[in-house]
């Protein structure tokens, strides 16, 4: 006889019979836990390293600013007409830019800590099966 989401009626199971199954369900808990895990620990290897790329990108873009900072000194100081304003240009479209990108790795770096540590879960689901065994 099956229930209505297509589960099994154990109410008729003799108790050899369901203890029986407890090393089998254990495993399949234990193998679920453990696939559980390998997906969080990707996802979060995953965002960890798309935040580093952000922050490299943003690196990158500062390196070049640099210069810009010191060539807009340097013709700025030897000449006020539109050579300064050219480099002045320059260097806030690179620091717009690092800070797009910085902005961008920060964000995925928060993600990671969004994500639900599987650690969390199992410590949860002892502390359930504790106080159910508890109740006996």
């Amino acid at each position: 006889m099956s229930t209505p989401r297509g589960f099994r009626d154990r109410s008729d199971d003799s108790l050899l019979t369901l203890v029986g199954e407890v090393p089998e369900l254990v495993r399949n808990l234990v193998v679920a836990e453990i696939d559980s895990a390998k997906k969080w620990a990707k996802k979060t290897a995953k965002d960890a390293g798309m935040g580093g790329a952000w922050f490299l990108v943003a690196l990158f873009f500062l390196f070049w600013s640099i210069p810009a900072l010191g060539a807009f000194t340097i013709i700025g100081l030897s000449s006020w007409m539109p050579a300064w304003l050219a480099s002045l240009i320059v260097f806030v479209l690179g620091i717009v830019l690092v800070a797009i990108f910085a902005v961008l790795g920060l964000l995925r770096f928060k993600r990671l800590s969004r994500s639900e540590n599987p650690a969390k879960a199992i410590k949860v689901d002892a502390r359930i099966v504790k106080e159910v065994a508890d109740e006996f």
